[in-house]
């Protein structure tokens, strides 16, 4: 390992801070899904259909991601113009608050319309805390660490998504094991929602004993030596970096909407479609999510050898081709093969999540580097991960087979195949460079 390729002093505890930040803030975003999928249909929104019932929980689901946008710029704007540290810290609280909030809701039973207002407010809170969440989090770790190494260093925020979707299925799916169905419907569900509450505990307590991004600080620096005017970050992203953010955008549809059929629609499916206890989705997705965890900083090292595009390609390529096989194991209705479809579409979801930390930091300069990735980020998060459930499991209401919900998903993976090809290679990138700068895109 070169010099310039070896972690700097107390790098690797950036890298931790952010990775158990990254952890605790997707297990309370997956717990509501999985909740969304298993429990908030009955309790929250019971009607005669099941699907119906579903139907309406994973509009409240979706909600959370339309905050998601606003997140990215609240917290982008005062993450360029404050700090990536104080940004994290202030979205991990409002994220576990909501979240520890939701465990102690009264149900529809209890205060009828009530409870759905409620549940969608704190949902709200959710996407806003996660929208800003996400780009603080890789940013603090790549503007630390080194362009030889940064795709894999990089990547371990990332791995946070998994990392928190396989805590918030562990515990579900101990106490679907532990309790009978009345049990788990009449307290169960809460204990997830309020073991959020010590999570946060032990992610502020890492978070805040981290240093500050020197690419910041040092872009602070330069600014002060040579005071000028300068617009808002989201201003300079919308007009110098609008073709940036439209790749970010494009390139998340494959990986955002893959991601969630996978790991939240299966759960309808397996369920309503196929019959099939609760216990078989959810431990098919706690196996796959663990081998998930391990393969995405593999494929971000790959990146940092053949390229961020080519990794990206890859693992977009073969999600199109896999949905094919992927419902096809679903309808055997046994427990190996529904753990061979997850498990396999989570490892190709990972050769386009692994490397996109690194991706995205690379497109924006460092004065409006958080405001653009998140945007590009959480934009596509509306348009992608917030309606997928919702329009797999319209499109199985509607047609009664998944064979729509597959092409559903090859579209998606056109467009980010188009988006992949229309930017340039990122890889060594220099993320010192000022907003000014050409960038990968504009050439």
């Amino acid at each position: 390992m070169t010099n310039a390729a070896r972690p700097k002093p107390g790098f690797l505890k950036v890298v931790i801070a952010s990775l158990i930040g990254t952890t605790v803030e997707w297990y309370d975003f997956f717990l509501y899904g999985s909740a969304a999928a298993l429990v908030f249909n009955k309790l929250f929104f019971p009607t005669a259909d099941p699907l119906t019932g579903t139907l309406l929980a994973f509009t409240t689901y979706a909600i959370g991601f339309l905050a998601r946008p606003l997140g990215g710029l609240v917290f982008g704007h005062f993450g360029d113009r404050l700090g990536r540290k104080k940004l994290l810290v202030l979205s991990l609280l409002l994220m576990g608050g909501a979240t520890f909030l939701m465990g102690v809701l009264p149900t529809y039973a209890a205060i009828g319309v009530g409870a759905p207002l409620l549940l969608t407010f704190l949902r709200l809170v959710q996407g806003f805390a996660l929208g800003g969440e996400w780009g603080g989090a890789v940013l603090i770790v790549s503007e630390h660490g080194s362009a030889e190494r940064r795709g894999f260093w990089a990547s371990w925020p990332q791995a946070g998504a998994p990392a928190g979707n396989l805590l918030a299925t562990a515990v579900l799916a101990v106490l679907s094991a532990v309790q009978s169905d009345e049990a788990f419907l009449s307290w169960g569900w809460r204990v997830p929602f309020l073991l959020s509450g010590v999570l946060v505990l032990i992610g502020l307590w890492i978070r805040l004993s981290v240093s500050e991004s020197p690419v910041f600080l040092e872009a602070q620096r330069k600014s002060a030596k040579q005071p000028k005017e300068e617009k808002p970050p989201i201003v300079a992203v919308l007009r110098d970096h609008w073709r940036e953010v439209l790749v970010a955008m494009g390139a998340r549809m494959a990986e955002n909407v893959s991601y969630y059929v996978i790991t939240a629609f299966i759960l309808v499916y397996i369920t309503t479609e196929l019959g099939l206890a609760r216990s078989v989705g959810l431990n098919a997705v706690l196996i796959a999510s663990a081998v998930h965890l391990v393969t995405i900083p593999l494929w971000g090292a790959l990146s940092d050898r053949i390229g961020r595009r080519t990794t990206y390609l890859l693992g977009t390529v073969g999600m199109a081709l896999w949905m094919f096989a992927f419902f096809a194991l679903l309808d055997t209705k046994s427990f190996l093969p529904i753990t061979l479809a997850a498990t396999v579409g989570l490892v190709l979801h990972g050769a386009m999540y692994g490397p996109q930390a690194a991706f995205f930091s690379e497109l924006f300069g460092t004065k409006v580097r958080y405001s653009g990735a998140s945007i590009g980020y959480q934009l596509a998060s509306i348009a992608a991960g917030a309606l997928a459930p919702l329009i797999a499991t319209a499109l199985l209401k509607a047609y009664g087979t998944s064979f729509p919900i597959v092409l559903y998903v090859l579209a998606m993976c056109v467009l980010t195949v188009i988006a992949v090809v229309a930017a340039k290679e990122t890889r060594g990138t220099s993320l010192s460079r000022t907003v000014t700068e050409r960038t990968p895109v504009d050439a």
